[in-house]
């Protein structure tokens, strides 16, 4: 299974047009089973969606999983998209403390002989805010950590330290550094994986339009389930 998470800056390239098909050709590219989206909407107004739904499931397969009734994608800029063939049970927005709007998605998957907790996210960008929205996640999974992926922009520069809260239950992985796009200097875009679930492996896709659809790379880890 493929977990990938793009930060996509509103479909917002390095040329500074919004061209959301070229992002959507980036995902067809990426060929996961699974995508956390970062700014996946637009900013003003009822924050509706970047991406169009019929153009992205005939491209790549994936669903946006629908947490609203409005026309934005997810919750605080995070939306999850899911290919045919994956369950969704249950689904929850969450909130985030700090001083800044911050929010998760969570939805409970289950596929061909697998079944995970799925978080997306986007951290605040300072390092205290960031250890109570991680606190946060942890009280609200509860038991679940031990086949949960928290994927998302984690907003933290550093490749050693900002993640101490999560050693106890899960295993951080970075699959290296994919911000900034043209020239990548920062591993902010990261997964926590569950004690549960076997990390086959895991990279930073840097092909293609991929180095100039957005301001991060996306990143990817597969599980073998």
């Amino acid at each position: 299974m493929r977990i990938a998470s793009y930060n996509i800056r509103k479909a917002v390239g390095l040329d500074w047009r919004r061209d959301p098909l070229r992002i959507i050709r980036v995902l067809a590219d990426l060929g996961a089973d699974v995508v956390a989206l970062q700014e996946a909407d637009k900013r003003l107004g009822a924050r509706p969606a970047v991406l169009p739904e019929a153009s992205l499931y005939d491209m790549t397969g994936l669903r946006v999983l629908n947490v609203t009734n409005g026309p934005s994608s997810g919750w605080h800029g995070n939306a999850l998209l899911v290919r045919d063939g994956w369950r969704v049970g249950t689904t929850e927005r969450l909130s985030l403390p700090g001083i800044e709007p911050r929010g998760a998605l969570l939805a409970d998957l289950e596929g061909p002989g697998a079944r995970l907790t799925l978080v997306g996210t986007h951290l605040g960008l300072r390092r205290g805010c960031r250890q109570l929205q991680l606190a946060h996640l942890l009280e609200e999974l509860g038991p679940r950590t031990d086949r949960t992926v928290i994927a998302g922009d984690f907003n933290e520069w550093s490749p050693r330290i900002g993640f101490d809260i999560l050693d106890h239950v899960f295993d951080v992985v970075s699959p290296g550094r994919s911000f900034h796009a043209s020239r990548p200097v920062a591993p902010l875009d990261r997964f926590a994986v569950g004690r549960g679930l076997q990390v086959a492996g895991a990279g930073v896709f840097a092909e293609g339009e991929a180095r100039r659809a957005s301001d991060h790379l996306p990143v990817w880890v597969d599980l073998d389930l």
